[in-house]
């Protein structure tokens, strides 16, 4: 199997609009699109009866004691974990493409509500639904899709790794909330007929990604 995406190339940067933050020179970030990019997949295997999409951000600082604090860096060499911006399951068989900003456009305090909001595709909650649960003005549940908005002093460009599953099952059976670990361990065993992978980069930190390759 095959994925692309219109919206940016394999180990290419990830354009704004598809971010939930930019780089502002007075602030640092600044609120962004927030568009889901588009996603097309091919060479689909006989059996498929439906897909999954998982997007994850490996590159996720372990610890928060220099994150976005003035006159310091997130170190690259900081242990990282996974940060799940995007759960869409239960995509139908005949479907093989996502349109950009189908899903998501534009920052939602608080999230975007329902797991079956904007499509009847079943939505996940990612990971922004635990960063912001201490923030008054932004905790909420947060299903669907949410861009890359890693923090703007890590000195490490951030990869985020869009995967699409064919499944023999017409739906992932997930036990617990629709969580990225609840998702994975499904996928883990499911009838996985075939998987594909497309991965973007991404940095709020100027000095990172004007010399990152």
């Amino acid at each position: 199997m095959k994925l692309t995406s219109q919206s940016f190339k394999e180990g290419e940067f990830i354009p704004g609009e598809f971010a939930f933050a930019i780089p502002d020179a007075a602030n640092h970030v600044a609120l962004s699109r927030n568009r889901n990019p588009h996603l097309a997949w091919s060479e689909v295997p006989a059996g498929t009866q439906s897909f999954v999409i998982v997007c994850h951000d490996p590159d996720v600082p372990s610890r928060g004691d220099d994150v976005n604090q003035e006159r310091r860096v997130v170190p690259a060499s900081l242990p990282r974990v996974d940060f799940f911006h995007w759960l869409l399951l239960d995509i139908p068989a005949s479907t093989v493409e996502i349109a950009a900003g189908s899903q998501s456009d534009g920052v939602t305090p608080r999230g975007k509500a329902g797991p079956n909001a904007p499509s009847a595709y079943r939505h996940g909650t990612n990971d922004y639904t635990g960063w912001f649960a201490a923030d008054e003005q932004m905790k909420g549940e947060y299903y669907g899709y949410d861009g890359p908005c890693p923090p703007w002093n890590d000195t490490l460009v951030h990869h985020y790794i869009f995967t699409v599953y064919a499944l023999a099952t017409p739906g992932l059976d997930v036990q617990g909330p629709l969580t990225g670990a609840n998702v994975n361990a499904a996928l883990a065993e499911a009838p996985v007929l075939a998987q594909a992978r497309l991965t973007g980069l991404y940095s709020l930190n100027p000095n990172v990604a004007s010399t990152a390759k």
